[in-house]
């Protein structure tokens, strides 16, 4: 008998009268019905989140710590079944599902803790004469609802790094998860429901995306925070330029192995962490490797060492313990990557090892030789597909790296400080990896981009920051 998943309405179980399929990406098999809100039930989801701002924003702080607390016990407690979970909807290999689960519990970890020591600041105002005997107290408030909308990669960490802030700073959120991966989203509202966070203050709805628009013009909905592509994620900040978004968008990570990451060990090291980041969730992370660029004098053993490791990345049934890489989203994303990678060819780029699909599964690709004309030169490919570049020293180095419109993270394979500081300076990048991959991502961290790739930053402290905003207490009279 298949599962049909209600959805979360301001707190509690509820139902629809339509419902849709999620499908497994490996087999097509059907791994559950998801119930969709009716336009009456997302109303009174707003509504009711508008109500609860005021009594949530009030709510004290050991009472949002708790329930973050609870979250973090639960889903250690389910960490199996969640990770089985992400692996049927997304296609993902199951021990990169369990890692995903990891990180959402210490995201929901992070921001019980931030909830208790978020305590503004002090500062005498004497410093100037008129200021005499006055003290101002700055602390942060909620701006509003929060309208968190998420992906389909990483269908429960990225819906964490919506929900758990906002839960920390007592703003309401109305989460709306990807349509192919909504039921992991869904068992996280099972256990919101077990917390005692106020009626209202949340709510997970599957609305399908030719709805959204309404909901994104919604006043009752100041805040939005988008995880997705460029063009909807810009098509979403034109759309509300009043509202306070936050954009967390794509890229096309390079990796840089520069002239002194020379030795066997560090080929090795470089090699398979470009192996591994350039496949892992089958490419399908704004921050997996896309671009290799090494220096000339590296170059030839770094290609040699790629493609073997590359080539041994196991593919298959992404439940399989062995398995590194499990198709991608589904087959129209399979296809997608396919003409890219044909139209690289046809422009002149050589493939070294991959270049072929099968349904949704497209095997792990290197490419040489690529040229400044193909698509994937320049867009985010989300498949795992890497391109390799040859370049003569630091400066051009740096330089193709920021020949791109996206700026999420880089790279840099050195073991020189001067440089490690110099790539921080002049990369236009949001995150500078030393000594590893781009795909690098410690959860506390402030995660973003410039340029293409987005506004605000991710990384629980920094997103309790876009959901507030600083509001000042004077005192008059006081003697310091």
């Amino acid at each position: 008998m298949t599962t049909t998943h209600d959805f979360w309405l301001a707190g509690r179980r509820a139902n629809g009268d339509s419902d849709f399929e999620v499908r497994h990406p490996f087999d097509d098999s059907l791994v559950g019905k998801v119930s969709v809100p009716t336009d009456a039930q997302v109303e009174e989801a707003v509504a009711a989140a508008a109500a609860a701002a005021p009594v949530f924003a009030a709510t004290p702080a050991h009472i949002r710590a708790a329930a973050l607390d609870h979250v973090v016990k639960r889903l250690t407690e389910r960490s199996e079944e969640v990770a089985r979970l992400i692996t049927a909807e997304n296609g993902k290999p199951v021990k990169w599902a369990r890692g995903e689960v990891g990180r959402a519990i210490s995201v929901f970890r992070w921001a019980a803790e931030e909830a208790r020591r978020t305590n503004g600041e002090t500062m005498r105002l004497d410093t100037d004469p008129g200021g005499v005997g006055r003290f101002a107290v700055v602390r942060k408030f909620p701006r509003g609802v929060v309208l968190g909308i998420a992906p389909f990669n990483f269908p429960l960490n990225l819906v964490a790094h919506k929900v758990a802030p906002a839960i920390a700073v007592g703003a309401p959120i109305i989460l709306k998860p990807a349509p192919a991966t909504p039921i992991s989203a869904l068992v996280l509202g099972e256990i919101l429901a077990e917390t005692d966070l106020p009626a209202g203050s949340w709510s997970i709805l599957p609305v399908p995306n030719e709805k959204m628009p309404a909901l994104v013009q919604d006043d009752r909905l100041p805040v939005i925070s988008f995880t997705g592509s460029d063009k909807v994620g810009y098509q979403i900040m034109d759309s509300v330029p009043r509202k306070h978004v936050t954009l967390e968008l794509g890229g096309n990570a390079a990796a840089v192995v520069l002239a002194d990451w020379s030795s066997e060990a560090d080929i090795e090291w470089a090699a398979s962490r470009i192996a591994t980041f350039s496949n892992y969730s089958a490419g399908q992370s704004c921050i997996a490797v896309q671009r290799v660029i090494a220096d000339a004098s590296v170059y030839d053993a770094l290609v040699e060492k790629v493609v073997a490791k590359v080539q041994a990345q196991v593919t298959g049934n992404p439940s399989d313990e062995a398995t590194d890489v499990g198709p991608l989203v589904d087959e129209n994303a399979a296809k997608r990557v396919e003409s890219w990678v044909e139209d690289a060819v046809a422009k002149g780029a050589k493939v070294l090892t991959g270049g072929t699909r099968e349904g949704a599964a497209y095997a792990p690709t290197v490419l040489a030789e690529l040229p400044a004309d193909a698509i994937l030169a320049t867009a985010e490919v989300f498949g795992p597909v890497l391109s390799l570049h040859k370049v003569d020293g630091v400066d051009e180095a740096f330089a193709a790296v920021n020949d791109s419109k996206y700026g999420l993270q880089a790279g840099v394979f050195t073991h020189d400080l001067q440089t490690a500081f110099r790539a921080h300076r002049e990369l236009q990048v949001g995150g500078v990896i030393i000594g590893d991959a781009p795909s690098y991502r410690a959860d506390q961290m402030p995660y973003g981009g410039v340029k293409d790739s987005g506004v605000g930053r991710e990384g629980v402290k920094y997103a309790m920051g876009d959901f507030t905003y600083e509001r000042v207490l004077v005192l008059t009279g006081i003697d310091l």
